[in-house]
């Protein structure tokens, strides 16, 4: 539970969080300012850093622990202000190439093109640049997480950065600095507020927050399965939401309209998978969304999963962790299911008493 603060003044509202760019990015903060971060007491997993919301940081340091698992590596980054823990996923590459030795490969002369040898090289390269030893370089990007009262990082990218003549660390070190003193440590301006109650036009950012509650809405109503972007721009009501004008001179630019319209959908659906309400089903030939509370499949799946794993000794005390249910439902269903879709379905089937929560992400199914 999340209890309100006393001073609330400087939160924004949630509908407001998509006017900040930063809210979109990967923040580049200072490991020590990213372990001080405050939690939004009004949906948990969003961070402010002052009043900026943030959900996803991008961090440069070195390698001070490292502990293996199965499905991840576990490592304690530190950039000289602090140290945070840092979740990193194996990819399917490097689980199929853990065996081998690299440096008993050889590879023929011929001149000819082979796939198969290219395949294993890129194998190589993910291997070597995915595990790190204590000393190494590395570069994170992923979404902050509380776990067991400590911060973490939950990495959807990360690898080993080669530097022997410090050129990016040197560039790093220019960089952030910059970034706080221009966008960090600069107030969020609320666009919607005004000195007086006459009515302005919205800047083109700003509608992002109006059109992910309408997009929302709109999906819990229709009770919609899947859908496009393409699909979105045929509702009447959502694209006069997103034609707003940028000011009176843009009403009739109907190509600027066009693509403001288009762009607004993407930010929009991007937010909600942020939330974990959507994630991408697929890519290919269009891009196609999946709203997680109407996919029966992956519900049924996670509680099959749950339910089969806590019959086994190594679960039955416990239940079975958040991670290693995420990690077979990516391996079973699909690897596109983000981190937040996979909890907003543990939600729903904690709703439904269709399992239990046994201990901080611990469930079992009986």
């Amino acid at each position: 539970m999340h209890s309100e603060p006393e001073n609330t003044e400087e939160e924004p509202l949630p509908i407001l969080w998509g006017l900040d760019p930063i809210f979109s990015a990967f923040a580049k903060l200072y490991i020590k300012d990213i372990l001080e971060l405050q939690e939004s007491y009004r949906v948990p997993g969003i961070f402010f850093y002052k009043t900026h919301p943030v959900t996803k940081v991008d961090i440069f340091g070195t390698v001070v622990h490292k502990r293996e698992r199965e499905d991840f590596f576990s490592y304690g980054v530190d950039d000289s202000t602090g140290v945070i823990n840092c979740v990193c996923w194996k990819n399917t590459l490097w689980k199929e190439y853990t065996k081998p030795s690299t440096s008993n490969i050889s590879y023929p002369t011929t001149a000819v093109f082979n796939v198969a040898d290219q395949m294993r090289k890129l194998q190589q390269v993910v291997q070597r640049q995915s595990c790190l030893e204590i000393g190494d370089v590395i570069r994170v990007r992923g979404h902050i997480k509380s776990s067991r009262q400590q911060r973490e990082i939950i990495a959807c990218t990360y690898y080993k950065v080669e530097d022997p003549t410090f050129a990016h660390q040197i560039s790093w070190m220019l960089e952030v600095p910059q970034l706080y003193r221009h966008f960090y440590d600069k107030p969020f301006q609320n666009a919607f507020i005004t000195s007086d109650n006459r009515k302005e036009y919205l800047p083109l950012t700003g509608l992002v927050g109006q059109l992910t509650e309408k997009l929302k809405e709109f999906l819990q109503e229709t009770k919609v399965q899947t859908f496009s972007l393409k699909d979105l721009e045929t509702v009447e009501s959502l694209v006069k939401l997103a034609s707003l004008p940028v000011n009176p001179q843009n009403t009739a630019a109907g190509g600027l309209v066009s693509k403001q319209v288009h762009s607004l959908f993407r930010q929009a659906v991007q937010m909600l998978q942020e939330l974990g309400l959507v994630f991408q089903k697929c890519c290919f030939p269009e891009e196609i969304f999946q709203v997680t509370e109407q996919d029966k499949e992956l519900c049924k799946l996670t509680k099959e999963i749950i339910k089969e794993d806590s019959k086994k000794e190594k679960y039955a005390e416990k239940g079975c962790h958040f991670n290693h249910i995420f990690s077979c439902v990516r391996q079973s269903y699909n690897s596109n299911i983000s981190e937040a879709a996979m909890q907003h379905v543990l939600s729903i089937l904690e709703c439904e008493s269709e399992v239990i929560r046994t201990m901080d992400n611990h469930y079992a199914s009986f």
